[in-house]
């Protein structure tokens, strides 16, 4: 047989072809990352709630408006609404007097906000007069509105109306009384429209010019700008609304934190040791469960001494972590539970692993993930628990602004002045669902099953 050499080995062709399959690798925090930045929802959440703590934090030095300070030149003023005013001479009591005629219901002087003075002449079968104001016209159902004033004397036919008075329209009726009190029939109606004044003391005092040589009466300025409006005694909404989120997210981040991490402490003691110590501890848990929150709320109140003009924030603050931490401590109970039949762990302890090194070292950071959740469900849980309790008067007491008690405050207003409820309404809504919809998305990022199935 014929040795084989190198010319009986021929080339036919090249040909080169590679292919391979390449993924980075990612620790288990990247890939987290990674994932919650896909989740479109979640990361316009993360930003949302970045803004508000921006607003919470900056936007009292951008805006250093005092949020106790009245402008009783505007109450109750919606958003966008015109500042003009016209300076007027200082008030000056009234006795009826007017130089302006007529057979009916009428104006003895031009209406402004300071006051209204209304003239009539003596209705048929009336032994005196009562004086209404209303907000929307009369109609068939004579709803005359609020009553302003009574007189048991037909001689009286003048009324001034000085009570907290707007740059808007008002509808006041006249009713003529028989000799009991009782209403008659022939009442007299008039729309009026106050327009906004104040004085030349009043600027100067607000700073509104420099000089009161600046100005002569008549002439017209611009008042304090509130580019939100005002509440129902004149104070700026925006300054509020920034010292009410202090307030508020305060309460809503700082509790869960704290309650959060007792939970963890107690729920790695519980699932770790086991047996005995676990049922002990599990059912000490039940029983603050079982805790009335609205009662203990009561009773830290008490037992702090707040009484009225108080916050009220460290008895709710104290109430939040006292009585929320259970949920908490379940949660990392069973995680520390399934972890702890894990192989290393059993290896570990055959190596001579104490017990705070295990808790610390494995346990602990395998749960992070899923406390990291448990945070962000728990603070719009928080965040709304503080607005209920403020809202019907049990938690952050006024003058000090927080959203619930803004919003208790704005209900009362509700027909006249929405923007005093909706606003401080909108922010509670929107923190609560940017903090819900960022735990979704962190939830399913920090979620391995999920990674393990790509």
């Amino acid at each position: 047989m014929k040795p084989l050499t190198s010319s009986d080995f021929k080339i036919i062709s090249r040909h080169q072809e590679t292919q391979s399959i390449y993924r980075p690798s990612l620790s288990y925090w990247s890939d987290a990352w990674i994932r919650l930045r896909a989740n479109k929802r979640a990361f316009f959440s993360l930003y949302l709630i970045i803004g508000l703590l921006v607003f919470t934090i900056l936007g009292p030095v951008l805006w250093s408006v005092d949020p106790s300070l009245q402008d009783l030149d505007q109450v109750s003023q919606p958003p966008g609404t015109s500042r003009l005013a016209t300076i007027v001479n200082e008030y000056e009591p009234w006795n009826g007097e007017s130089d302006v005629p007529g057979n009916t219901l009428r104006l003895a002087e031009s209406a402004t906000t300071v006051s209204v003075r209304l003239k009539w002449n003596a209705l048929p079968n009336a032994f005196g007069y009562r004086v209404y104001r209303n907000i929307f016209p009369i109609g068939s159902e004579l709803a005359y509105g609020i009553p302003l004033a009574e007189f048991f004397d037909n001689a009286v036919l003048f009324f001034e109306d000085r009570l907290d008075l707007k740059p808007r329209r008002y509808y006041y009726s006249v009713v003529p009384m028989d000799e009991n009190g009782s209403l008659i029939g022939g009442y007299q109606s008039l729309a009026v429209d106050p327009i906004r004044v104040t004085t030349l003391d009043e600027a100067a005092s607000k700073g509104l010019l420099a000089s009161r040589s600046d100005l002569q009466i008549g002439d017209s300025i611009n008042l304090s700008l509130h580019p939100l409006g005002t509440d129902y005694l004149g104070r700026d909404m925006l300054a509020r609304l920034m010292e009410g989120a202090r307030v508020s997210l305060f309460i809503g981040i700082g509790a869960p934190i704290f309650f959060i991490l007792f939970g963890i402490f107690y729920g790695s003691v519980a699932g770790f040791l086991g047996g005995r110590v676990d049922q002990i501890l599990m059912r000490f848990a039940d029983f603050v469960v079982a805790l009335p929150f609205l009662l203990f709320m009561i009773l830290f109140k008490i037992a702090f001494g707040i009484g009225p003009g108080e916050s009220g924030i460290f008895p709710m603050l104290v109430a939040l972590v006292v009585l929320m931490w259970p949920s908490t401590a379940r949660l990392v109970r069973g995680q520390i539970l399934q972890i702890r039949e894990q192989g290393y762990i059993g290896a570990s302890q055959l190596l001579g692993a104490k017990t705070n090194y295990l808790i610390f070292r494995h346990m602990l950071p395998n749960t992070l993930g899923v406390v990291l959740v448990t945070i962000t469900f728990a603070i719009p849980s928080a965040i709304f628990i503080e607005a209920f309790l403020s809202f019907i008067g049990m938690g952050v007491a006024p003058p000090t602004p927080s959203w619930g008690s803004m919003s208790n405050e704005g209900i009362k207003n509700m027909l006249t002045s929405p923007h005093e409820l909706i606003l401080p309404a909108i922010l509670i809504s929107i923190t609560v669902l940017a903090f819900n919809l960022l735990g979704d998305g962190m939830r399913d990022a920090l979620d391995a099953r999920l990674r393990n199935q790509e």
